[in-house]
This record gives structure tokens, C-alpha cells and sequence, in this order.
């Protein structure tokens, strides 16, 4: 199918309660998009890249009793998963859309990003949007913008990262679901295009795990 964008009803999907009321609307109205939007722009991604990139829709499987609150697709260098992988995400809550960067727990080189973070930190503050936004739970919708991020949060960041097992970083944009490019399918490619391009230079620091 084509992309076109996501509407109101998309996003109320995170209101249906119960996990299998939930997961069949989601699989019949959502997934369907995303999986639309990993086909679309994996070529891109793999341009971009410089490395084959392969699409993964989220399928909320380990779930036995809690609806998911969120869902996504994602870009990473591998066709068996992207969790243990610095990846690229596409997704959504019932309050916004996401568009980011992120490395979450399942990742054996939080450390390298740390490091690498911390190195070129002064670049990298200097590189990005200021109404992107940094967060250190890829399950939460909140986060700190970058224009508010201090010198102190960054350096608890980079600690959390490098000392932490369960620790984790998303960056990225978020777009809240009345934005008229959430509903504008060719507008919204474009923009991820956009973001994804800026976050590019955090997915070189990452690495790939060994």
C-alpha cells in the first residue's frame, strides 16, 4: 500500500481497552501503515546508511496481559532484529509521533556511544534542533528537549550509558498527532527523511555491537 499518513482513529487505537481488542486494531489499522512506511523508505535508509538497513514493524508478541502503549517500525543492519542494534525508529503513542534515533538495553555498545558522546558532545549539542528531544526510556513518552538539556544531564547520560545495564538513549522528534504533517503521507516521508539525516551522525558514533 501507499502511505498516507496517519488520522485521528490511528492514534485512538491506544485507547481500546484489553490487550486483544487492542492488538486487533492495531494489526488491522496501524500495521498496515508502518509496514507501508518500512517498505517505502528502506532504500533510503540503506543509502543513507552506507549499509543495508531492513525494516522490523513491531509485533508486540511477548505481551500476555498489557496493551501495548506504543508502536513503531524500525530500521537496523540486520535482518533478525534491532534491538541489540543502534537503530532508527518511526512510531507513535496515543499523544504523538516519534521519529528517532535510539540504543535501547538490549545493546552491547552503549558504552561506545558513551564515549563517543561524551568526545564529541560540544558537535554534537551544536548539530541538532533544539526542539528535538533526548530521553533515557524508550517506554516513556516524556523527554527534554535538546534546547533544555544541561551540561549536568548530558554527563548523567553518558555515566547512565556507560556504567548502567538497563540504560538506554533516544533522540529524536516528536510530532504531536494533530500536526497536519502526521496526517500528510508525502510530507511526513519527507520530514523522517529530514530527521534522519540529522540523527545520522549519532548512528556513526554508535557502532555495531561485535
Amino acid at each position: 500500500m501507499t502511505f498516507t499518513g496517519f488520522n485521528e482513529q490511528d492514534f485512538d487505537v491506544f485507547e481500546v481497552p484489553g490487550l486483544e481488542a487492542r492488538m486487533e486494531v492495531l494489526i488491522r489499522n496501524v500495521r498496515p501503515k508502518l509496514e507501508a512506511i518500512g517498505e517505502e523508505l528502506t532504500p533510503y535508509m540503506t543509502g543513507l546508511c552506507g549499509e543495508e538497513m531492513f525494516p522490523h514493524v513491531a509485533k508486540h508478541a511477548r505481551r500476555t496481559v498489557n496493551p501495548p502503549k506504543d508502536t513503531w517500525v524500525a530500521w537496523a543492519p540486520s535482518k533478525r532484529g534491532y534491538k541489540a542494534y543502534p537503530h532508527f525508529e518511526v512510531g507513535m503513542f496515543a499523544s504523538h509521533l516519534f521519529i528517532v534515533f535510539a540504543i535501547i538495553y538490549e545493546s552491547p555498545n552503549k558504552e561506545v556511544f558513551a564515549k563517543q558522546l561524551d568526545k564529541q558532545l560540544g558537535a554534537i549539542r551544536s548539530h541538532l534542533p533544539g526542539n528535538y528531544y533526548w530521553s533515557t526510556d524508550h517506554m516513556a513518552p516524556q523527554g527534554t528537549s535538546h534546547a533544555e538539556m544541561t551540561e549536568e544531564q548530558f554527563q548523567t547520560l553518558i555515566h547512565k550509558l556507560a556504567n548502567v545495564k538497563k540504560s538506554e538513549v533516544v533522540c529524536g522528534l516528536r510530532l504531536e498527532r494533530d500536526d497536519p504533517r502526521v496526517q500528510n503521507g508525502e510530507q511526513l516521508l519527507k520530514l523522517v527523511r529530514s530527521t534522519f539525516e540529522q540523527l545520522l551522525p549519532l548512528y556513526k558514533m554508535a557502532g555495531h555491537p561485535e
